[in-house]
Order: C-alpha cells, then sequence, then structure tokens
C-alpha cells in the first residue's frame, strides 16, 4: 500500500471527528503523513505531535492490527512533540 492509499484510509477515520490538533506519521524514507484537524494527507509540514514509524507499522495501525500502546511500549513507534496529542489521535484511529 502506497502512502497516498494510508492518507486516505486516514482521512476516512478523522472526517467528521472533533480532533483539532496536528500529528505527523514520519516514515523516514519512505515518507510522511500529516493530520491537521479532520485533514490527513501526504505531506512533511510541521505538526504538534511526531510518530515516527515504519510504513509497515503505519499500516498496521490503520489497519487496526497494530495496538498503538502496545507499539509504543515495544518500541516500534517513537513520540515526539505533545504525548497528549498522540493520545487523542489513538482514540480516533
Amino acid at each position: 500500500m502506497g502512502m497516498d492509499e494510508i492518507a486516505a484510509k486516514i482521512q476516512e477515520r478523522v472526517s467528521g471527528t472533533d480532533f483539532n490538533n496536528s500529528v505527523k506519521f514520519d516514515c523516514g524514507g519512505d515518507g510522511a503523513i500529516v493530520i491537521d484537524g479532520d485533514k490527513a494527507a501526504v505531506s512533511d509540514a510541521a505538526a504538534d505531535c511526531i510518530i515516527s514509524l515504519s510504513k509497515e507499522d503505519l499500516e498496521s495501525l490503520v489497519a487496526g492490527d497494530l495496538d498503538p500502546t502496545s507499539a509504543f511500549m515495544q518500541g516500534k513507534l517513537k513520540v515526539d512533540g505533545d504525548m497528549s496529542v498522540a493520545m487523542q489521535l489513538s482514540q480516533v484511529l
């Protein structure tokens, strides 16, 4: 699955929610996806919170196969910035 497809799936989840912060999923050389409020797009814009993880783990996270808390505890994802924003997003995804 490409980054555009992942962004579209995230867009479906955040559309119409009351999430009003910005989060960047940074997948290194594979690219980045930024959620800004209820919009998601492939972008490398600044964000309140940056979540670094592999593209494969992002796909699993969006598919619901990877629990965000477990992934954090296992070191599969790293959070920089406002941790409370990441926690709010986990409720949306």
